[in-house]
């Protein structure tokens, strides 16, 4: 077999190396992708992605794919062992201020499918299944992959100017690298049974339930369709053994449902880890996905942390490709990257600890929930790590809502996969062509609307200008001309 050579090399073809590939095939790169497994896994394993990552989804023009494929969750309830709500998670039923509803459930299978038949619509991009990578090869230019043909046993070698490892907790290219994951001290075996209804059961309802039991802690999930799942923590003294049949799973499910509900479709024992790592690119090679971090499920976080990860990794990548920004430019990925999982991941880990009832009871009490009958959690969206920043850096690495425009078009349709100058007409109007032409010529679109909702966002910033880097997170912002101009130089 010749050997090849590619842009971009991505290992692993689960959610995050799809995302990945239709963000890079957006910008023309060419990329291949290797994938050990003929067909995309067939049962269920994420269940939620949030309005951000249905922001990506916009930007590979895929959301309008997703959403029949998707449930609208009403949030999330915390009960205590005799059901009494200790906390309340609601979100609402309206689209917020991303453009999308706040939290999705959908079933993996079917979101894979539909990020698959995204990646076909781009010639740049070359998927190769059955194809087991097992050593890399580092150079001054390109990094060769060796991989194992799986459909006939032929060894092949190809090249690529970067590697991406999408290829799990147990990734060959972290190994590569060299890098052990940094224990956040979350370590529980849960099992997840994943159930398909007989018959209707409205009474387990719509919203997520956590059972903070201490003596059976569990989360109900409602899925897409008739699908239901439950995660049910382990006790030392269990016999794994029948728990991994579905039929050994029925005597925990029995508070909830029997046989003749539902047909349990997988029984999976998990260890819930919290985990990630201090260092995502080695040259060449980089990390995305589990192969950089794992989270406990509480927060329905860890496909999301994944898919950021590959929005903010593909524009970067494309720019560097393309000789438009250096190479150092791929340093600012980890550092910002690594922090803002690992808001996520501590905080996932504090709601999992919010299943003993005493410590419920405490967080109940304490100021950061607001109170009722019922204290309401209050929703954490970290900041992105130290990175890029230009002009005024006060609102920079925020993301910011999604302003619908004065024709009606949501800002990302407008912009796409480019960087955005989003002025108030005001102070577009003072601003000098040449700096107008600079900021178009360096491959930023224009957008100076009177629409409220750009005003708005504009507020939230507390700039007259912001500039949106291609993954919607702020570059840097400018209240005056002169702050206009030091963006305008930077881009």
């Amino acid at each position: 077999m010749s050997e090849e050579m590619w842009d971009v090399a991505i290992v692993g073809y689960g959610p995050v190396g799809a995302a990945l590939a239709n963000l890079l095939g957006a910008g023309g790169v060419r990329t291949l992708v290797l994938e050990r497994e003929g067909a995309a896994y067939h049962l269920p394993r994420a269940v939620h992605f949030d309005d951000e990552v249905m922001r990506i989804f916009q930007s590979m023009g895929l959301a309008e794919a997703m959403l029949p494929v998707t449930h609208v969750s009403p949030g999330t309830h915390f009960v205590d062992g005799r059901g009494r709500l200790l906390l309340d998670w609601s979100r609402s039923p309206d689209v917020g201020p991303q453009g999308w509803n706040v939290s999705y459930r959908f079933h993996q299978p079917e979101l894979e499918a539909v990020l698959r038949r995204g990646v076909e619509r781009w010639p740049s991009v070359t998927l190769r299944s059955r194809a087991e990578v097992f050593a890399l090869e580092p150079g001054a230019d390109a990094v060769g992959l060796r991989f194992e043909d799986l459909s006939n046993g032929r060894i092949g070698r190809v090249s690529a100017r970067y590697v991406v490892g999408c290829d799990g907790a147990r990734s060959l290219v972290r190994r590569w690298i060299g890098e052990p994951m940094e224990d956040l001290g979350f370590h529980e075996r849960w099992l997840v049974l994943d159930a398909m209804l007989r018959r209707p059961r409205p009474d387990l309802g719509d919203h997520t339930v956590q059972h903070c039991d201490p003596n059976r802690p569990a989360t109900y999930v409602r899925g897409t369709g008739n699908r239901r799942r439950w995660e049910i923590a382990l006790r030392p003294e269990d016999d794994l053994t029948p728990l991994a049949q579905p039929e050994g799973a029925w005597p925990l499910l029995s508070r909830w449902i029997t046989p003749e509900d539902a047909t349990i479709e997988r029984s999976a024992i998990y260890t819930f880890h919290s985990t990630v790592a201090r260092r995502w690119r080695e040259g060449r090679l980089l990390l995305a996905g589990d192969s950089a971090h794992q989270t406990p499920p509480f927060l329905g976080q860890g496909m999301c942390a994944g898919l950021r990860d590959a929005a903010n990794l593909a524009w970067k990548l494309a720019r560097v490709l393309q000789g438009s920004a250096p190479e150092a430019l791929l340093d600012s990925y980890g550092s910002e990257r690594a922090p803002h999982v690992e808001g996520y991941i501590r905080e996932a880990v504090r709601i999992g600890g919010l299943i003993n009832t005493k410590a419920m009871e405490a967080v109940v009490s304490s100021d950061v929930l607001r109170g009722g009958e019922a204290a309401r959690l209050v929703p954490v969206r970290p900041a992105l790590g130290p990175g890029l920043s230009a002009g005024w850096a006060g609102p920079a690495g925020r993301l910011l809502s999604q302003p619908r425009l004065s024709d009606g078009t949501l800002l990302d349709d407008r912009v796409g996969l480019r960087f955005a100058a989003v002025m108030r007409p005001r102070l577009a109007a003072a601003l000098p062509n040449e700096m107008l032409d600079r900021l178009s010529a360096r491959g930023a679109v224009l957008v100076a609307d009177a629409a409220p909702a750009v005003g708005a966002m504009l507020d939230e910033a507390g700039a007259e200008a912001v500039l949106l880097r291609p993954d919607r997170h702020v570059f840097g912002a400018a209240r005056d001309a002169a702050e206009m101009r030091v963006l305008a130089e930077a881009l």
